[in-house]
């Protein structure tokens, strides 16, 4: 296989996204050794007569592209067949509502140039929301240890081809990305400082629905593949630690604190969009 740079792109029902996305990956400084796309999911929508209408920017940019349409929504399931029709050995995988700086996808083909694994991702940043609530609660995440730790992961992560044997297919989990970042010690995993802006939902309700199945998705991890958490290496913050944090954010903290709560009262109910 070539040594090109395939990006994974799992698009269900973002035709409200799917546009700037691609837009913004094909506005990307030049890959070394070259890149594609790779656009699959089943959808009810226009995601991907709109995806597909960006194929002369692909074209002018030097990027390959393909849109699969499945049968079947589901991330995992487009995950695996954007896979099997990837041709590069280096694989990112990225999320529709995710846009990405000019340098990223450069940036994480040189940190993947190595023989033996590797897991990178780039720098996260979270743009100003609309919602008071959800900019409250943004500032106080990005402080905790998992927000600070070193390739997060959400929203984009790539490997290389020693990296991709971790795993055979992508198994039916919540939490994709926690299992791939997982496969990887934490001295395998490095961060490029290109960043990308991933949305955090917006108000309450939206961030407890999501944030319950963010803890659903940790569990059924640690269920299914004991040990594996051992792995994630953050530092801890304690009771200490989150005091201090606290006191220097009492309002972050009472939104998170509030968030924390609600996701007790209630119960998973299938996907939850991420932002």
């Amino acid at each position: 296989m070539p040594r090109v740079l395939s990006v994974i792109l799992p698009a269900s029902n973002e035709e409200a996204y799917i546009g700037a996305c691609l837009t913004a990956l094909f506005a990307s400084d030049p890959v070394p050794g070259g890149a594609e796309v790779v656009v699959a999911n089943g959808c009810r929508d226009d995601t991907a007569d709109r995806a597909r209408a960006m194929a002369g920017a692909a074209k002018v940019a030097g990027w390959g592209f393909q849109v699969l349409e499945r049968a079947e929504g589901g991330k995992p399931g487009a995950l695996n067949a954007g896979d099997a029709a990837a041709h590069g050995t280096m694989r990112a995988y990225l999320d529709a509502d995710v846009i990405v700086m000019p340098p990223v996808m450069a940036e994480l083909a040189r940190a993947l140039e190595i023989d033996r694994p590797r897991y990178a991702g780039a720098t996260p940043r979270i743009p100003p929301a609309r919602s008071a609530v959800t900019r409250a609660y943004a500032r106080f995440w990005q402080r905790l240890p998992f927000a600070e730790s070193v390739a997060p992961g959400f929203g984009l992560f790539a490997v290389n081809a020693k990296g991709r044997t971790r795993w055979r297919d992508f198994p039916a989990l919540i939490s994709d990305d926690t299992f791939v970042r997982l496969q990887f010690a934490a001295e395998e995993r490095v961060q490029v400082p290109g960043l990308y802006d991933w949305p955090m939902i917006e108000g309450f309700a939206a961030l407890t629905r999501v944030r319950r199945r963010q803890d659903a998705g940790v569990a059924e991890i640690a269920r299914l593949y004991p040990g594996l958490l051992a792995q994630e290496g953050k530092a801890s913050l304690g009771a200490g630690g989150l005091a201090r944090l606290a006191a220097q954010d009492p309002v972050g903290f009472g939104v998170y604190a509030a968030v924390s709560v609600a996701v007790k009262w209630g119960k998973t109910t299938g996907w939850t969009r991420g932002r």
